[in-house]
C-alpha cells in the first residue's frame, strides 16, 4: 500500500444550533487504504462522512483532498454547489437510500454525472455506464427502470453511479442499513471486490464483521469523538477503551482475550 495521504479530515466539528455534533475529530486515509467508522447511532459518523464532501458543511476545521482545501476558497470563502461539484465528483458518494431518478433507465442514472461533471460525449457516458452496470453484475438491467429493482439491486446501481464519476475516493453511509437481511449480502460482495482492486474507500457501516474483513484501519466513534483507532483486526478483537469494550458485548463481539 502506497503510504501518500490521499484525504485528511482536520479538527472537523460540526454543530447543529447549540447542538455540537462532531467535536475536533482529526484523521488521514492514505491511498489505497480501507477506513471503517463504527459506533453507535447518534455516535457522530454518518454526519462525519457527509462533512466531508460539504453535504453537511462543517462548522471548523479542514477536509483535504490530495493536500487541497475541499469546499472554501483561499480566501476562505465558502464554494457554492455549483463551484464543488468538481470536487464532490472526486469522492464518490454511496447513501443509505439510493435517491436514483425514477424517470432515466438505469443506465442513464449511472450516465448522468459522468457527462454532466466530467463532461464526457453522451456515447462515451452510455459506454462507461454500462461498464460499470457489469462490475456490479447488472448490466442486464441497463434499460429497466430503477424502481422496478430490488433494494439490493438499485445500491448496486448507486455504488456504479459512484464509480462513474471517476472518483479518488469512495464514500459509503450506511450503504445496507435500508436493505432487507437477504439483499445484504449481495451489495457487501460488491463492495468487497471494490476494496481488493484497492480503492480507497471511509465505509460507515454497522455490520461489523464486514468492516474486521474489509477495512485496514478501524475508528470507533461515541458522542461525537473519536474513542479508539487502530488496525481493524487488533482494534475488534483487543479493544483498549472501555466504551469501545461495551459496544462490542453489546453485539455479542466483545473481543479476544
Amino acid at each position: 500500500m502506497a503510504t501518500e495521504i490521499l484525504l485528511e479530515v482536520a479538527n472537523l466539528s460540526k454543530s447543529f444550533g447549540s447542538f455540537k455534533v462532531l467535536h475536533n475529530v482529526s484523521f488521514c486515509l492514505r491511498r489505497g487504504e480501507r477506513l471503517a467508522l463504527i459506533g453507535p447511532s447518534g455516535s457522530g459518523k454518518s454526519t462525519c462522512l457527509r462533512a466531508i464532501n460539504y453535504l453537511e458543511p462543517p462548522t471548523e476545521g479542514d477536509i483535504l483532498l490530495e493536500g487541497r482545501i475541499i469546499g472554501r476558497r483561499r480566501n476562505g470563502r465558502r464554494m457554492t454547489d455549483r463551484e464543488m461539484a468538481p470536487q464532490r465528483a472526486d469522492m464518490g458518494m454511496v447513501f443509505q437510500h439510493f435517491h436514483l431518478w425514477p424517470h432515466l433507465s438505469v443506465r442513464d442514472n449511472v450516465a448522468l454525472q459522468p457527462r454532466k461533471v466530467r463532461g464526457l460525449r453522451d456515447a462515451d457516458a452510455r459506454s462507461l455506464a454500462l461498464s460499470l452496470l457489469t462490475k456490479v453484475h447488472l448490466a442486464h438491467k441497463a434499460e429497466e427502470a430503477p424502481q422496478t429493482l430490488s433494494g439490493g439491486q438499485q445500491q448496486r446501481v448507486a455504488i456504479a453511479r459512484a464509480l462513474a464519476q471517476q472518483p479518488k475516493v469512495l464514500l459509503f453511509d450506511e450503504p445496507t442499513s435500508a436493505l432487507d437481511p437477504e439483499l445484504v449480502g449481495e451489495v457487501l460482495a460488491v463492495i468487497k471486490e471494490l476494496a481488493a482492486e484497492g480503492r480507497a474507500m471511509v465505509l460507515v457501516t454497522h455490520e461489523i464483521a464486514f468492516a474486521r474483513e474489509v477495512a485496514d484501519r478501524i475508528i470507533f466513534m461515541d458522542a461525537g469523538r473519536i474513542v479508539e483507532e487502530g488496525d481493524a483486526k487488533t482494534v475488534l478483537d483487543h479493544p483498549c477503551s472501555p466504551r469501545l469494550k461495551q459496544f462490542l458485548a453489546s453485539l455479542n463481539l466483545g473481543g479476544r482475550s
